[in-house]
This record gives structure tokens, C-alpha cells and sequence, in this order.
């Protein structure tokens, strides 16, 4: 009697098994690839090249036998690296943003992956009547399709590591407008302090996008809550809301609900 083959369970597509193994280095800072190569069915040679790879785009930092978790100071990276992290977390996120919005409101979407999923829940919400302003192309180009959303494309010089348009022009144009709600992305968000980005002209937009506000929600896996980058974007106070996920850490929701700040945990 023939011997059955055994069916082997399906395997996770490279960039998937990738971005699993940086939620799970987040998570717990550091992994094994002994560990890993377990949990994925792969072998420690696949394992290695993934980490590898992570490394090559300074999302990891390789240790003896394994990789830990980069230092919590934030660095700038492209949109591609930046999609492939936590995007289970951003589609949810992005849903809950897009539920604020109402018929005819006026918004303002800063550039980011989290945002991007922002505009996507809002378009599918297919509201009769909407303005949507944004500085970033990606967001841009997203919502160009739907013809029930006035786009107002904010110019200026274009960072292309973002994809977005900063500078002097940027800020120039946004000081002239008014927007009901504000969705913003950010790099870092020091529970204390506020909202940071690697880049100076990048904050200087993003505050300026702060002052025309009537609302500002900042949207953010909570990876970033309690890190900080390089430029401060504006004080804590000046946030109203935070939608996040549910892996937020206990002291970091308290003192957000402590400066005022509504917590919205997806």
C-alpha cells in the first residue's frame, strides 16, 4: 500500500511573511530565527535572507542567531518600506477616520500610508458631496477617480522619499484655507510632547495644516506612540483625537487621556 503524501501547509508570499516578522520584532523586540523559522514552515536559510533583507533596509538591526528591534528613535523611509509595516492595524484605523467624515465637510489629508488607507475608507463611503485637500500624490491620485470629491492638490517642493509637497508654497497655500478635519500622519508621537517627523520642512507643513483645523486626528499604528523623531510638528495639546490599535501601551492611552486628548482604540 502506497504511503499518503503529506499536504504541506500553504506558505506565506515573502513580502507577507516579511512584514509578519517585523510586527512580531516589534512586539517583543527581538527574535530568533531558530523561532521564526519554526512559525513560518520556512527554513533558517529563507529566514536569514529575510532578515536580511530587513536589515539591508535598516528596519531591523541583526543580533547572534536572530534580529532585534532598531533603536526607538525614528528615521525616515520610503512609502514602500512604510506600507509593508502594520497594515492590518492601518485598514482598520483608516475605517474609524473615514466614520467622522460627513456629507459636504471639507478635509485635509496629510501624505503617509496610514492616510492613504484614510482616503481609500473615505471614498468608499461614497459621501454625495466632498472636498478633499491634500499635499501628498499618492492620496492625490487615489481620489482622482471619484467624481463626487472635489481634490485641491497642495504645491510647493516635492520631498520624494514621501512623495509630498512641503516648503514655503505649501504652507503659503494652506494658510488660506479653512478644513473641518485634519487627518494626520505622523512618524513618532511622544505621549508628553507631540507628534514628530524625521524632516523640518515636513513639520513645518504639517503645523501649518494644525492651524487651519477645526478638528485634528492623528492617525497611527502604536508602534510610534511613546517614540520620538527629530522635529517636533506642534505640542500635544494641539490634538484632539488619536485613533490607534489595540496593542497601545496602558500608560501611554492614560496619559494622552490625561492631556485631553481623545483615544480611539480599533
Amino acid at each position: 500500500m502506497k504511503k499518503m503524501k503529506e499536504v504541506e501547509r500553504p506558505r506565506l508570499l515573502t513580502e507577507e511573511r516579511r512584514r509578519a516578522i517585523l510586527s512580531m520584532v516589534d512586539r517583543h523586540g527581538s527574535a530568533l530565527i531558530s523561532d521564526l523559522s519554526r512559525q513560518f514552515g520556512v527554513s533558517s536559510v529563507t529566514i536569514r535572507a529575510d532578515i536580511n533583507s530587513l536589515c539591508d533596509k535598516e528596519l531591523l538591526m541583526r543580533s547572534h542567531g536572530g534580529a532585534f528591534r532598531r533603536s526607538d528613535v525614528v528615521l525616515d523611509a520610503p512609502l514602500e518600506v512604510k506600507a509593508s509595516l502594520h497594515h492590518e492595524e492601518k485598514v482598520r484605523i483608516a475605517q474609524a477616520a473615514a466614520a467622522l467624515v460627513k456629507e459636504g465637510e471639507i478635509i485635509l489629508l496629510d501624505s503617509g500610508t496610514t492616510t492613504l488607507e484614510v482616503s481609500r475608507a473615505i471614498a468608499a463611503r461614497n459621501l454625495p458631496r466632498l472636498t478633499a485637500i491634500t499635499n501628498a500624490l499618492d492620496i492625490a491620485a487615489e481620489l482622482a477617480s471619484h467624481p463626487r470629491i472635489d481634490v485641491i492638490m497642495i504645491g510647493g517642493l516635492m520631498r520624494h522619499i514621501s512623495r509630498s509637497f512641503v516648503g514655503p508654497q505649501a504652507e503659503k497655500m494652506l494658510a488660506g484655507l479653512h478644513v473641518d478635519h485634519l487627518f494626520l500622519g505622523v512618524d513618532a508621537l511622544e505621549p508628553n510632547i507631540g507628534p514628530s517627523t524625521p524632516d523640518v520642512l515636513e513639520a513645518e507643513a504639517n503645523a501649518a495644516m494644525i492651524r487651519i483645523a477645526r478638528s485634528v486626528t492623528v492617525v497611527t499604528d502604536a508602534s510610534k506612540i511613546g517614540r520620538r523623531s527629530l522635529c517636533i510638528i506642534a505640542a500635544i495639546s494641539s490634538v484632539h483625537r488619536i485613533i490607534t490599535d489595540r496593542s497601545i501601551q496602558p500608560e501611554h492611552r492614560d496619559k494622552l487621556i490625561a492631556k485631553g486628548v481623545e483615544v480611539v482604540i480599533v
